[in-house]
């Protein structure tokens, strides 16, 4: 799909852990990082170490977003007025791909990404073709007529694997999905615990 499709489980043998919570994920099979020498950076990491992990995670979860883009929205979070995890959290869960993502209209967050980039979906009945896209309270997400049929799409309402959150309201018969409100960290399914904490850290040494 992306360039990153098919390197995106590297992102899971590097951080030890099933990100996405893919059943084909290599982690249920070995949990040692890729490589010759994999098995053997089993090492303390430091401090900085586990920030920097935490913060590669979270990027990593919503597509290996670029660090240029992750650090702006970190900074937008850090203006803003209440606890920053969370309200980066909600920021992160704002644009368009990681919606289309979580309404279980594409498998994958980079299909996401790629779906939204060739022109698939409207935002309140105008196209959007930006994965970065901020959602506001409301909006309402939709795939083109004529893409509802694809075969990505077809077999990524049919996962077992994952739950549509209920800050989204989803109707897979039309394909619409309805931005009900910002989440915080808890609302969040992540398959493994993420750090915005840790991320915040990172950034204010």
């Amino acid at each position: 799909m992306s360039k990153r499709e098919s390197t995106k489980y590297k992102l899971d043998r590097r951080m030890g852990e099933n990100i996405w919570g893919r059943p084909k994920s290599p982690v249920n099979r070995r949990e040692y990082g890729p490589g010759q020498h994999g098995q053997r950076r089993k090492g303390k990491l430091s401090d900085f170490g586990v920030q920097l992990r935490a913060k590669q995670k979270l990027k990593g979860y919503y597509g290996d977003i670029s660090e240029k883009q992750f650090r702006k929205t970190f900074d937008e979070a850090a203006r803003r007025k209440g606890d920053t995890p969370d309200l980066l959290i909600g920021l992160l869960e704002s644009r368009l791909d990681a919606m289309v993502y979580r309404s279980k209209f594409v498998p994958t967050i980079f299909a996401a990404r790629q779906f939204v980039n060739h022109g698939h979906v409207k935002v309140n009945g105008q196209r959007v073709n930006i994965p970065s896209y901020r959602l506001k309270e409301g909006d309402v997400v939709e795939i083109r007529e004529k893409s509802k049929q694809l075969a990505l799409v077809i077999e990524a309402t049919q996962l077992a694997e994952r739950d549509v959150p209920d800050y989204l309201e989803v109707d897979h018969s039309k394909m619409t999905s309805k931005y009900v409100r910002v989440p915080s960290l808890s609302d969040v399914p992540y398959p493994v615990m993420m750090e915005p904490n840790l991320v915040v850290e990172f950034y204010s040494r």
